[in-house]
């Protein structure tokens, strides 16, 4: 039988832009939480890409690209927009941290 080497693994930090040493890691993570909330919605909600882009203003294609990944090209304020268009109460909340270490997070 062969044996096989044990893979080398790394804890995450909890934000996988970071562990790839992306510039701007934590925006990123904010944008994809963003993203992620946007598709979700859509889904439940049953829209095509085409009525979701109709409502927040976009072309279908644009639509599927963010979906994709593609989102590099938006800022945090304007996927909040979307999240505003498709009908979501956005709202931003300033608190101590309680965890010694502050952080930007969508919930």
């Amino acid at each position: 039988m062969r044996q096989t080497k044990p893979l080398d693994r790394q804890i995450s930090s909890g934000n996988v832009f970071a562990d790839l040493g992306l510039a701007d890691a934590e925006e990123h993570l904010v944008k994809s939480s963003l993203v992620l909330k946007i598709g979700r919605i859509i889904e439940q909600r049953g829209l095509t890409q085409t009525a979701a882009a109709k409502a927040m203003g976009i072309d279908q294609p644009k639509v599927s690209a963010m979906l994709a990944g593609q989102f590099r090209g938006y800022s945090v304020e304007r996927l909040m927009r979307f999240l505003v268009a498709l009908g979501q109460d956005v709202e931003i909340v300033v608190k101590p941290s309680k965890r010694g270490t502050a952080e930007l997070r969508v919930a």
